[in-house]
């Protein structure tokens, strides 16, 4: 059995090495655009069940791992942002407020998928315009959910989080780690 990650992520590569020595790459190119009637908490569970299942397509004897993870504020999934503005904005509406992260996680094995999603909030500090600007500078709000990089310069952000630090990163290994053996041992 070969293990492979639907994700073109490099934090999420990094982390899945925490679990398997070897595993190859393949990254998921699938329309994300949400339907109309899911709700925000189902959206990364959704997400990473069709990429899984794009992935999975060729490689039906092999465990794919799939994630997505979205940063929810009041109302509003904050994605990556499409710009410095809209980064700014996303900074500012996080700035001094919780908000939510939820990674949504897929595993297809011989065509049986095992679905799951662990939230988190995260707690921002009340941040500076000149805290912000400074961030934006670095480049890295852009290509993050919510224009943060929690395990990066973003962390400087952070007052607390509450529930798993690498699911906000995007990928909850503990959980994965058991939800991959429970998988396995009904095989």
């Amino acid at each position: 059995m070969n293990v492979i990650l639907a994700s073109a992520s490099p934090r999420r590569k990094e982390l899945l090495s925490r679990l398997f020595d070897a595993f190859t790459v393949e990254s998921a190119d699938i329309d994300e655009t949400l339907p109309d009637d899911i709700g925000m908490e189902f959206a990364p569970l959704y997400l990473s069940a069709a990429k899984a299942e794009k992935v999975a397509e060729n490689h039906r004897d092999d465990l794919v791992i799939a994630a997505d993870t979205v940063v929810i504020s009041g109302f509003q999934i904050l994605g990556k942002p499409k710009d410095r503005s809209e980064a700014k904005r996303m900074l500012e509406l996080l700035s001094g407020a919780t908000h939510k992260v939820i990674t949504g996680c897929c595993l297809s094995y011989k065509q049986e998928n095992v679905t799951f999603s662990v939230e988190s909030y995260v707690t921002f500090f009340p941040l500076t315009n000149e805290e912000i600007e400074a961030y934006l500078d670095t480049g890295e709000p852009m290509d993050k959910a919510g224009a943060y990089a929690i395990q990066g310069k973003g962390a400087l952000f952070i007052e607390r989080i509450d529930g798993d630090y690498y699911s906000v990163i995007g990928l909850p290994i503990s959980r994965l780690k058991r939800e991959i053996e429970d998988l396995l041992r009904e095989d």
